[in-house]
């Protein structure tokens, strides 16, 4: 059996990449003046621009028959049929299923989890509305007004970014919080905006025994109890869990009638579409909470229906993987032109570098080539005054992935036009560059005399030839953020396909809590410690001798 490199497709890739890599983008869009008409698509309100791509239609051609050639249709259709795709942990790896709007059946080990599903969403429902009407009372009969969630990784990330996103759409007199560093001043500075008369508490914990989780918790839980004569059979009444540990619930303190249940083919990073969508749903309302489901279902069936060629999360993972193993890219910045949207790119560091941030195959085998990207990035325009130079004049190469809603409900239509030309003209500048010629014209307009041109001149040069994708939404409403986020999950599935690793287990973060666990019971002994190496006894021992001064 070929491996990857080894395979004819990959060779074909490698050859190509050689006869164009010196290619600019200003070449090919002056060959081909229809680029855009060939290399945009139009998803219901999206549209996804990929033509300031480093490619041709050789190279694009050549990237599908990649596809085709690790059967990505198969596995596809693996994941959406609930095959044991994750294979380390034993698992089907199902979060499609849990936005699935149609009347199908899921199958798993003979029973159709749809019901189970669609029991957890009735739920869900019927308490945002009690919440949302006043039928749901705090113990002294108030309303509840302050949410709290309180999780870590994706039982947080994906909440918040989807509240701080769809804040047009928020509840009125209903405010959100996130807690999820177990640093103590994340859930103090919290607490000090509360009235636990007034609060609901969300504990978002599959096991119930997350480190960070149930640390916040049980702070939040003390400080609860602390005020005004609270008992613990108060704790019912501000506390829910999202959860599958009955019995750990029970011994908090929570009523199991209020747990909400989610399964363990749903991963963390994948799970806003769960029961942990309950602090979502509670801030925009159910209503929208189930458009937002709507959005990725369609979403879900573009990836899986659309040939390869029309396919936008395949050709963003082609795309990905161009750049990644072939242009040498170490990096991927994601600027979203929309301030609601700046948690965006938190969010799809979880996704995509804990999914696909592997070193070995499925079969346990290192692998001989790059499997994902540093993903970074901060909303423009204020990114345009930070690291934008670095991606113009800079030695590397940073594909960008600019995202915009042409229309919001914030700000006037000026703002949303000047912001908008930004977008556009970045783009396009990171594309066309300026060249010297360009730029020794510019200057001696502006009377600026030669001797003094030749010494500035290399400093105002712009390569270009930076490659960018454009997603544009006409409005950035639930439905449009679901087709989002499930547009990104699906290019990471396609990505981890083609290299083969499986990008739903994350066994990377398991070492530093193990050898934390050991550490903290060494912070409170009177001894000295020596068991580790000089730096780690160095540190500890620091802290030892300075914690009571």
């Amino acid at each position: 059996m070929f491996t990857l490199t080894e395979s004819d497709e990959w060779g074909a890739l490698q050859e190509h990449y050689d006869s164009i890599s010196n290619v600019h983008l200003k070449t090919l869009f002056e060959k081909d003046k229809e680029r855009f008409d060939k290399f945009h698509i139009k998803f219901n309100d999206i549209l996804f621009d990929f033509s300031k791509n480093r490619l041709d239609n050789i190279a694009f051609k050549l990237l599908v028959r990649l596809a085709e050639h690790r059967k990505l249709k198969e596995k596809i259709k693996a994941m959406f049929t609930g095959e044991k795709i994750n294979t380390t942990e034993n698992r089907a790896v199902l979060h499609t299923a849990l936005r699935n709007r149609s009347i199908d059946e899921v199958i798993i080990e003979g029973r159709d989890i749809m019901t189970d599903i669609k029991a957890v969403l009735k739920k869900m429902k019927k308490f945002v509305g009690d919440v949302h009407t006043g039928k749901w009372k705090g113990c002294t009969g108030m309303p509840i007004s302050h949410i709290v969630n309180i999780g870590i990784g994706g039982s947080h990330l994906g909440p918040a970014m989807i509240c701080e996103a769809l804040k047009p759409y928020a509840k009125p007199g209903i405010s959100v919080h996130f807690v999820s560093n177990i640093d103590g001043c994340d859930i103090a500075e919290t607490l000090k905006q509360l009235n636990p008369e007034t609060t609901l508490f969300l504990i978002a914990s599959k096991t119930f025994t997350t480190q960070e989780t149930m640390t916040n918790a049980n702070t939040a839980k003390k400080w609860f109890l602390s005020t005004d004569g609270k008992k613990e059979s108060d704790i019912a009444l501000h506390f829910i869990a999202l959860s599958t540990n009955t019995e750990a619930v029970k011994q908090f303190g929570i009523n199991p009638k209020n747990m909400f249940e989610f399964w363990d083919w749903v991963g963390g990073r994948y799970s806003l579409w769960s029961a942990i969508g309950l602090s979502i749903a509670l801030y925009i309302g159910f209503d929208n909470f189930e458009m937002l489901l709507q959005g990725a279902y369609e979403m879900d069936m573009h990836f899986r229906n659309a040939p390869y060629e029309e396919n936008i999360p395949v050709i963003m993972a082609l795309l990905g993987i161009w750049y990644v193993n072939f242009f040498n890219a170490k990096t991927h910045a994601v600027i979203p032109y929309y301030q609601n949207l700046r948690m965006f790119p938190e969010f799809l560091q979880q996704l995509d570098m804990e999914s696909n941030g592997k070193r070995v195959d499925k079969f346990g085998e290192l692998v001989e080539y790059s499997t994902g990207p540093v993903v970074w990035g901060v909303p423009g325009t204020n990114a345009q005054h930070s690291f934008f130079q670095l991606i113009h004049q800079g030695t590397q190469i940073i594909p960008v992935d600019f995202i915009a809603p042409l229309f919001t409900d914030c700000g006037n239509e000026e703002q949303r036009r000047i912001l908008l030309s930004n977008l556009f003209a970045q783009s396009e500048a990171l594309m066309k560059g300026k060249t010297e010629v360009e730029v020794k014209a510019e200057l001696t307009m502006s009377g600026i005399k030669e001797r003094d041109i030749n010494k500035i001149i290399g400093h105002k040069i712009f390569p270009g030839n930076i490659p960018s994708n454009t997603i544009l939404l006409k409005k950035l409403n639930p439905e449009t953020l679901g087709s989002l986020i499930a547009m990104y999950e699906h290019k990471v599935f396609v990505q981890g396909a083609i290299w083969d690793i499986n990008s739903f287990d994350q066994w990377g973060v398991e070492l530093g809590k193990q050898l934390a666990k050991k550490i903290l019971p060494e912070l409170d002994s009177d001894n000295e410690i020596t068991i580790h190496d000089s730096s780690t006894n160095g540190l500890i021992n620091y802290y030892k001798e300075n914690k009571n001064k």
